[in-house]
């Protein structure tokens, strides 16, 4: 059998255990960072992914912990480039932490994120300028985690810049219009964590490696915004500790095309429970993940499509399940951090 053949059935086993939920656990996470002398470092030879080229599943050895003077803060990132949820309405200036909108119905999403994350102790800074993330994320970035948060369509392009003819050549990095996509790349690959919360779903659809680190996943579609029964099917994850196992719940649910592989399933949603469902999508039947996690190109990656609603990210708002919804995006935030054990088995 050649090298590849054995790959891509190593990659298939993989998969089939992680749809059965009964991958295998392995080590913990790798705390010195060894030299690269090879294209197969630890743990990819086991998890190598044939198409994204990447480690990734749930085995702690495709984590790489290369920058060691990361510190206690996270980058929340809500840039839009279409669609704009009205959770983190109005759009933000340029820099790092622009104001947020006085009012107590604007940027309600971006201002519970900072408190809740504040409370447990962790800082936290905000953007919704390309360059800014792309500087933040830069060689060395120090910040443990980047939350995506309902961003859309090509949030990681630097517009605007190709429409002035002069600018359009121009070589310079004044014209580098992709500098996020390879920060936030180059971020993931020396051990950072990534969290995607709802419409990080619906952003670099073109990108590849992007829907790799989503889970092989990505948006397809949804149904109506309602009411439905959310249910924890991971019992022994730091996310998801504590939580009821069914919970109500309200959200769009989305469905999801390709289909997630490879990762730890966290939580689904009761499609029974559901009043009705797409007219396009056939939906997911008896199995319909709302969220998971996976390690993936040497980084963090913990994603759920939930959050559309902005009452969900108000404390005290008698939204279904409001706190549990809170407990859960916290705890996945310090889990992708590495704050908590991270995707465990």
């Amino acid at each position: 059998m050649t090298t590849y053949a054995m790959r891509r059935a190593l990659v298939a086993g993989a998969l089939s255990l992680a749809v059965a939920g009964t991958v295998a656990a392995g080590p913990a996470e790798p705390t010195v960072a060894e030299p690269v002398t090879t294209n197969t470092p630890p743990g990819t030879i086991d998890n190598f992914d044939v198409y994204y080229n990447v480690c990734r599943g749930t085995d702690p050895r495709c984590y790489r912990p290369w920058v060691a003077n990361r510190e206690n803060k996270v980058l929340l990132y809500t840039r839009t480039a279409g669609p704009r949820h009205a959770n983190i309405n109005p759009a933000l200036g340029p820099g790092l932490d622009p104001p947020f909108g006085a009012a107590a119905n604007q940027n309600v999403a971006q201002k519970a994120i900072k408190a809740w994350l504040e409370a447990v102790g962790v800082e936290v800074h905000w953007t919704e300028d390309v360059n800014t993330l792309a500087s933040q994320l830069g060689p060395g970035s120090d910040y443990k985690a980047v939350i995506f948060l309902s961003n859309s369509r090509d949030a990681l392009w630097k517009h605007g810049t190709a429409v002035n003819p002069a600018r359009a050549l121009d070589t310079s990095t004044g014209a580098y219009l992709d500098a996020g996509k390879v920060a936030l790349r180059q971020y993931i690959r020396s051990g950072g964590g990534f969290v995607g919360i709802h419409n990080a779903f619906g952003t670099e659809y073109n990108w590849p490696w992007y829907e790799g680190l989503l889970g092989n996943a990505n948006y397809y579609n949804h149904g109506r915004f309602q009411d439905g029964d959310i249910v924890t099917v991971a019992k022994s994850d730091s996310s998801t500790n504590g939580l009821p196992q069914r919970w109500a719940f309200r959200d769009e649910w989305y469905n999801l095309e390709p289909f997630p592989t490879n990762v730890k399933f966290l939580l689904t949603v009761d499609e029974t429970s559901l009043g009705t469902l797409s007219d396009e999508h056939p939906g997911h039947g008896s199995f319909h993940p709302i969220a998971w996690c996976q390690y993936y190109d040497g980084g963090r990656s913990w994603v759920t499509t939930l959050g559309h609603d902005a009452l969900a990210f108000q404390d005290g708002s008698g939204f279904p399940s409001q706190a549990q919804f809170k407990q859960f995006i916290v705890n996945g935030i310090l889990s992708a951090m590495g704050n908590v054990p991270f995707c465990t088995n």
